[in-house]
C-alpha cells in the first residue's frame, strides 16, 4: 500500500468527514425517493466544487491544485463509503484528463478552470451497447463544411443529462481502435437530444443521440483519426478511479458488517464467534487490502508517468469481484433485516452491479491485462 504524505492524510481526512456528514448514504436514498431524475444533487457538487475536490489534478495555471491522482482517489474511496452521488468520476477524474493529455491550449483555458471550481460537468461519451467495448464505436463523424457532422448514439453517459461537455469518441475512419477521433461538443448543441436512463443503483445515466451535430474543426481532442492515442490513457484512468469508489463502497459494507455480526446474537451466542463467518470475514479483509495495494498501484503510476494499462485493469477486475463479494456478504451475514429496503445493504448491493458492469466487468479487464501480459 502507499506511504501517504501529510497532505493526502489530511485530505483523506477531510473527505471521510464531509462524506459521512454532508453526503450519507440516506442521501442517495434521498435522492432515489425523490424521483427527480438527477444522478447526482448539484449541492452536494457545489460543495465540492469550493473545496477543490473537482481541481485536484488540474494545473495551478488553470485554477487547479495538482495534488496527484493519488490524492483524487483518496477522495473517490471516501465518498464511495457513502455511496455519495456526484459528477467527481466523470468530471474531476476522466473530464479533466482528457482535456490534460489531448486538449489544446485554447481547449484547456476555456474548460479546465470551469471544472476546477465545479462550474462546470464533463463526461465521456464512448459505449454504444449493453457492454464496455470502445473498438465498436459506431458513431460516425464525417467532415463537412469548417468542421464535421456526428451522427449516432451513445448510451449509459455517466451524469449525461447535467454534462455541459461531452467528450465524444467518433469514427472519422478504419476499424477498431484505428481511426477514432475525439470530439468536444457542448452538451445543449443543436441536434443533441439527451434522454434520462433509470439505472438500478439510483444514480443515473443518460443515452444522447446526435442528429447531424456540426462542430468546428476546433472541436477535435488531440489529432484526427488518432483519438485512440489519448482515449486508452483516459480510459484507464476512469478504470482506476471507478476501482477506487469501488474500494470505498467495500471498505463500508465490510465495516458495517463487522459492527453487525460482533453484536448479533443468535442461539444463545454472538455470531461472530461462529468460525464459518469468522472465515468468510477474513477473506472478505483480505481482498479488501489486495485490492488498495492495487488500485493505490495504478493511481501512483499516472502520478510517475508510467505505462499504466495493466495497473489500471488489474485495479477495475479486482474491485469489480470484491464489490460482488462485498454486497453479497453483506445481504447474507444480516440475514433476513439484510433483505429488506430499510436497511442499506441493498442500496449496497444495487451500486455494486451497477459499478461492476461500468467501464468493463472483470471479465473485460482479465482478457486485456492477460494481453498486456502477454500471457
Amino acid at each position: 500500500m502507499a506511504v501517504l504524505t501529510e497532505e493526502q492524510t489530511m485530505l483523506r481526512d477531510a473527505a471521510k468527514g464531509w462524506a459521512s456528514e454532508s453526503a450519507p448514504v440516506g442521501a442517495l436514498r434521498k435522492l432515489r425517493d425523490g424521483k427527480s431524475k438527477q444522478s447526482f444533487d448539484p449541492a452536494a457538487w457545489a460543495e465540492m466544487g469550493e473545496m477543490g475536490w473537482a481541481g485536484v489534478i488540474v494545473p495551478e495555471e488553470h485554477d487547479g491544485s495538482a495534488f496527484g491522482y493519488l490524492g483524487l482517489g483518496l477522495i473517490l474511496e471516501e465518498t464511495g463509503r457513502t455511496l455519495a452521488a456526484s459528477p467527481l468520476l466523470s468530471t474531476a477524474m476522466i473530464g479533466a484528463s482528457a482535456l490534460q493529455l489531448g486538449g489544446s491550449d485554447a481547449q484547456k483555458s476555456a474548460w479546465l478552470p470551469k471544472i476546477a471550481t465545479g462550474a462546470a460537468v464533463a463526461t465521456l461519451a464512448i459505449d454504444e451497447g449493453s457492454h464496455h467495448n470502445p473498438a465498436r464505436t459506431a458513431l460516425t463523424a464525417t467532415k463537412g463544411g469548417a468542421g464535421y457532422v456526428l451522427n449516432g448514439t451513445k448510451t449509459f453517459v455517466l451524469d449525461g443529462e447535467a454534462a455541459d461537455l461531452l467528450i465524444v469518441a467518433a469514427r472519422t475512419s478504419g476499424a477498431g481502435t484505428d481511426g477514432l477521433t475525439l470530439f468536444l461538443v457542448p452538451g445543449d448543441a443543436p441536434g443533441v437530444t439527451r434522454t434520462h436512463l433509470a439505472l438500478l443503483d439510483s444514480r443515473g445515466a443518460a443515452q444522447i443521440a446526435f442528429d447531424g451535430v456540426e462542430v468546428g474543426a476546433d472541436a477535435v481532442l488531440g489529432e484526427v483519426d488518432k483519438g485512440w492515442a489519448v482515449l486508452e490513457p483516459v480510459l484507464d484512468r476512469a478504470y482506476a478511479g471507478l476501482a477506487a469508489e469501488m474500494l470505498g463502497s467495500a471498505s463500508a459494507a465490510f465495516e458495517i458488517t463487522l459492527d453487525y455480526i460482533k453484536t448479533r446474537t443468535q442461539f444463545g451466542q454472538v455470531i461472530g464467534t461462529f468460525q464459518a463467518l469468522q472465515h468468510r470475514a477474513a477473506k472478505w479483509f483480505t481482498d479488501i487490502e489486495t485490492t488498495r495495494s492495487c488500485v493505490e498501484a495504478a493511481l501512483e503510476a499516472f502520478d510517475a508517468g508510467g505505462d499504466t494499462r495493466a495497473l489500471a485493469s488489474l485495479a477495475k477486475a479486482k474491485a469489480s469481484e470484491l464489490v460482488h463479494l462485498a454486497s453479497n456478504e453483506m445481504v447474507q451475514m444480516h440475514g433476513g433485516i439484510g433483505m429488506t429496503d430499510a436497511h442499506d445493504s441493498g442500496l449496497f448491493m444495487k451500486r455494486a452491479r451497477v459499478t461492476e458492469a461500468l467501464f468493463g466487468g472483470a471479465s473485460f479487464h482479465r482478457d486485456r491485462y492477460a494481453k498486456l501480459m502477454g500471457f
